[in-house]
C-alpha cells in the first residue's frame, strides 16, 4: 500500500493530471471514478489502476476478481484524497493511452458531420461538446492547437465517457486542414453573428462541418471568411449569443433531426 506523495508512481501521476507536456510526452491521461474506470477497460485503453483502500476492500468484498489482470496499487484514503483532482473522490483512478485519430481516418467516415473548433478555451465546454457530439451523431471532431488540452482533467470529466469513442483531431495548421475539408466538398458553416439564421443557410444533410470559435471573441476573421456560410441562432429578447457548448449543441442536433427524418428541402441542392 502506497501512502506517501513522495512514491514515484504518486509523483507521476500528480505530474499527469497537472500538466499537459507530461501526458503529451507519455501518451497517458487520468480518469477518476468507477463510471469512467469501467470504461476505459471496456475500451481496452486502461494501462493502470489506483483505488483508495477503502474502495478496494468495498469491491473486492463484493467482487473478488474485480481487480484480476489489472495492474494496480492501493493507496491509504489520506493519500488518494491529496492526489485526486476532485472535491469528492470516489475511490478509483487510472492511467490511459491516448486515442490517436487522424485526419485521414475522420474524412474516411461516411456521411461526414464534423464539429470544427478554434480556440476553444474552457474545459468543461470542450468536454461538453464531446458528450453532446456523440449523442448527436457527428463523425468526429476537429480542434485547432491552440484549444484548451484535449486530455485536462476537467474536459475528461465532463465528456462523460466520450472521449473514448468519439474520433478527435488536433491539427497542427488548422488553416491547411479547413482546405482539406473543402477539398473534400465538406460544406463548412461558420457559427458568426453577422450570419444569417441557420434554418435559412441550406441543410446540413449534406457533407457538412460547424465550426464554432473562442468564448469570449468568436472566429477569426481567416476562419471566417473560409466558410462557406455563415449562420447564426435566432435569438429573441436583448440575448446576443449563447455558450459556446449550447450553440454548438443546438446546431449538431439540427443536423441530427435532419439526417434523422431525411426531409430534404429546395435548399439542400446548393
Amino acid at each position: 500500500m502506497i501512502s506517501s506523495l513522495s512514491n514515484q508512481q504518486i509523483k507521476n501521476l500528480t505530474l499527469l493530471l497537472k500538466k499537459a507536456k507530461a501526458r503529451e510526452e507519455q501518451g497517458l491521461f487520468v480518469i477518476e471514478g468507477p463510471k469512467m474506470f469501467e470504461e476505459a477497460k471496456e475500451e481496452k485503453l486502461l494501462v493502470k489502476a489506483y483505488a483508495s483502500e477503502s474502495f478496494f476492500n468495498e469491491i473486492t468484498s463484493q467482487n473478488p476478481q474485480y481487480f484480476n489482470h489489472l495492474d494496480y496499487e492501493i493507496l491509504t484514503d489520506t493519500l488518494f484524497k491529496e492526489v485526486s483532482d476532485t472535491k469528492t473522490p470516489q475511490g478509483i483512478m487510472g492511467t490511459v493511452k491516448w486515442r490517436k485519430d487522424s485526419l485521414e481516418q475522420i474524412l474516411a467516415i461516411p456521411n461526414t458531420c464534423l464539429l470544427v473548433l478554434e480556440d476553444i478555451r474552457d474545459p468543461g465546454n470542450l468536454g461538453t461538446m464531446i458528450r453532446t457530439a456523440e449523442g448527436a451523431g457527428m463523425t468526429g471532431i476537429i480542434m485547432s492547437s491552440s484549444c484548451v488540452d484535449l486530455y485536462n482533467p476537467k474536459v475528461i470529466r465532463s465528456t462523460m465517457g466520450s472521449v473514448f469513442r468519439v474520433p478527435v483531431y488536433q491539427a497542427e495548421d488548422f488553416i491547411d486542414t479547413l482546405y482539406a475539408l473543402k477539398n473534400k466538398k465538406i460544406a463548412l458553416f461558420a457559427a458568426h453573428l453577422d450570419g444569417k439564421p441557420y434554418d435559412s443557410e441550406g441543410s446540413f444533410i449534406r457533407d457538412c462541418a460547424f465550426i464554432i470559435g473562442n468564448e469570449a471573441n468568436g472566429l477569426t476573421e481567416e476562419v471566417s471568411s473560409m466558410a462557406d456560410f455563415q449562420i447564426k441562432i435566432p435569438m429573441e429578447g436583448r440575448v446576443e449569443s449563447l455558450n459556446a457548448a449550447v450553440a454548438a449543441a443546438i446546431l449538431m442536433y439540427e443536423a441530427a433531426r435532419q439526417r434523422r427524418t431525411g426531409n430534404l428541402t429546395e435548399n439542400d441542392i446548393r
